[in-house]
């Protein structure tokens, strides 16, 4: 599979592309935005390595063409002191994120966990997130078509990212139970998640905003404070 790493410091990408041909990828590689948002036109690469800090066009900008037109997943890099660009990044559609320094071998095991969780139709037991025997799910107004990975709201399509649809489609697996944020990390990222809850909370809150964006939809995803989230029917008031 062909991985685009996008990084301004050289070292830093020797060092991935190393560890990943090891792991029998093929690596392609830019030191800026936009050279690399060309190089992602032309070779359609299976997924991006995004650093945030990149020189003439940011990562957030490279982060936010790509995914005007494309889905391919996202792991970002970024500094540790940079909270707020992460929560920023993900909300933006990246899928994952790495703060520097990190090692190299976290990074393989990142870029082949995120593979498997976006493979779609063909990830089968080695996405066990998305595994199901329904091909469509009713509830009310939503809609979900697990295999084509479509969802729909008073008829009208939702597009999600990768990981919004999978955190969807395990929460309506058990309407009404509460899973709770370490659950979803190690459900829907697909490994023990280095990380804090805090990604999932940004992952909910735009799956939210976009089923809720269409006219009419109810509020389906509800959190449950101190706990988790879970997929309810029941209209109530909650604040959240």
């Amino acid at each position: 599979m062909k991985i685009l790493i996008i990084e301004d410091e050289a070292n830093i990408i020797q060092l991935i592309r190393l560890y990943l041909e090891q792991a029998s990828f093929m690596v392609l590689s830019a030191s800026d935005g936009i050279s690399g948002l060309e190089l992602h036109a032309r070779e359609h690469p299976d997924l991006v390595i995004l650093d945030l800090m990149l020189p003439g066009l940011d990562g957030m900008e490279v982060c936010r063409r790509i995914r005007a037109w494309a889905s391919t997943p996202i792991l970002m890099l970024t500094a540790r002191s940079g909270e707020d660009d992460r929560i920023a990044g993900l909300e933006l559609g990246a899928d994952d994120y790495l703060v520097k320094p990190f090692s190299p071998r976290e990074v393989v095991s990142r870029v082949k966990a995120i593979l498997r969780r976006t493979a779609g139709d063909n990830a089968g037991a080695n996405a066990p997130h998305v595994a199901s025997n329904e091909e469509v799910r009713h509830f009310d107004k939503l809609t979900i078509h697990i295999p084509e990975r479509r969802v729909e709201v008073n008829g009208q399509r939702v597009t999600l990212t990768a990981k919004e649809f999978d955190l969807l489609v395990m929460l309506t697996s058990s309407p009404e139970r509460v899973f709770t944020r370490e659950a979803l990390l190690n459900q829907v990222w697909g490994y023990t998640y280095i990380g804090d809850g805090r990604t999932v909370d940004v992952h909910i809150g735009t799956l939210r905003k976009k089923i809720e964006a269409v006219k009419g939809a109810p509020h389906y995803v509800k959190t449950v404070w101190g706990v988790g989230y879970k997929f309810s029917l029941e209209e109530q008031e909650e604040h959240e």
